[in-house]
């Protein structure tokens, strides 16, 4: 038996290879999954964007073989990715054949975990590389327990669950922090989001939309401004060359999906009453800088599994998970709201048609409706 893997150069994305590696026999207390489904959005491309600064290219090591001779001075990764699997062997008592699991998988067909703090809700991977490595990214799920589960809407709890748990937090954070003192006076805070049309994105403002202090505008390209329009969820959208229609006055909190680097000296440049600017993401990959020697405020790197351990230190874990869940299952209605869903699924079925989705999906020029689920496995 083989394991296949999608592999990508970690310092050129659009390199890629498909690798097939012999199954290493299981050690006492590990269990083999097999990954049915995973989705692939941008949020996976800032995984990658961000994996040697932000420790994601750590979670699925590939082994650097000195006789490969594709390595060079350029190793390979494996791009973590958010789905479902089966477990398909084990040597661990508590963990059996057949219980179908979601959790953080490598891009492959299967992969060997080792459960640790196994209860009934789940377990963490025990492995030694993830010691360091935030637990919120090692806790696997078992589907038969996990009130947010449900059979029917599998690819899109794939695809949006993550940047939806994300983008509350995110909402969270500008709440908890007063909008950085926007909304003065009457008046209300302007947040500013770019890539408005990314799903981590329109979750965002879809929880922002109920804060009546703030108003949330969304920043695209002039290809989406009529999907980002159709959520409902911006008060207004603009495109990128469309800054200039606003106030240099206007307090306002930039909240940056994108990571282009000239948008970012653009805003910094303009808005005199910029109060605070985060970055969240990377969705245009080929435009990243760094965020040196801008006027205003310091851009600071959101990590959500922070604000996610103030906010169980706060709620505890019960109070956290029921205010989650009941956010999760708003968001969902919306999203499958009728005439038009805000999202399709698209399943992408072996190594080529994994292939031909990571392409789009570095590219960012895909369709926004359009949500993406592969498989290596042929699990899907």
């Amino acid at each position: 038996m083989t394991t296949t893997q999608f592999q990508v150069r970690k310092n050129q994305l659009d390199t890629t290879r498909t690798v097939q590696l012999p199954e290493a026999p299981l050690s006492d207390g590990q269990v083999r999954v097999r990954i049915e489904q995973f989705a692939y959005t941008s949020n996976n491309i800032t995984y990658a964007a961000f994996g040697e600064a932000m420790d994601y290219w750590r979670f699925f090591p590939v082994v650097q073989r000195a006789d490969d001779p594709a390595s060079g001075d350029a190793p390979w990764g494996l791009i973590p990715v958010w789905g479902f699997g089966v477990v398909a062997q084990t040597r661990c008592a508590g963990v059996a054949v057949g219980e179908r699991l979601y959790g953080y998988w490598p891009m492959a067909s299967d992969v060997v975990l080792l459960p640790a703090r196994v209860s009934p809700e789940g377990f963490f991977d025990g492995a030694s590389h993830r010691a360091a490595l935030h637990p919120v990214y090692n806790h696997y799920l078992r589907c038969a327990a996990d009130p947010l589960h449900d059979p029917a809407n599998e690819p899109l709890q794939a695809l949006l669950r993550p940047l939806f748990l994300t983008a509350w937090l995110i909402d969270d954070f500008l709440a908890d922090n007063a909008f950085f003192g926007t909304s003065q006076q009457g008046r209300r805070g302007v947040m500013l989001l770019s890539s408005a049309s990314s799903k981590t994105a329109y979750a965002t403002a879809a929880r922002l939309a109920h804060r009546p202090d703030v108003e949330v505008i969304g920043l695209t390209s002039p290809s989406n401004v009529g999907f980002c329009e159709s959520l409902g969820v911006y008060s207004r959208v603009l495109t990128y060359d469309q800054l200039d229609t606003l106030p240099t006055d206007t307090p306002c909190v930039y909240v940056d999906f994108a990571g282009n680097g000239e948008l970012r000296k653009a805003i910094h440049g303009r808005f005199t009453a910029l109060a605070y600017s985060c970055s969240i993401g990377g969705t245009h990959v080929d435009q990243l800088a760094g965020a040196r020697d801008l006027p205003g405020p310091r851009p600071v790197l959101f990590f959500a599994p922070a604000q996610a351990k103030k906010r169980h230190a706060d709620w505890g874990a019960a109070g956290f998970n029921d205010r989650m869940a009941r956010a999760w299952h708003a968001f969902i209605q919306q999203v499958n709201q009728p005439p038009a869903p805000w999202l399709v699924v698209q399943h992408h079925i072996g190594p080529e048609a994994v292939q031909a989705a990571h392409a789009l999906v570095l590219g960012g020029h895909g369709d926004p409706r359009l949500g993406h689920v592969l498989s290596l496995s042929g699990g899907v």
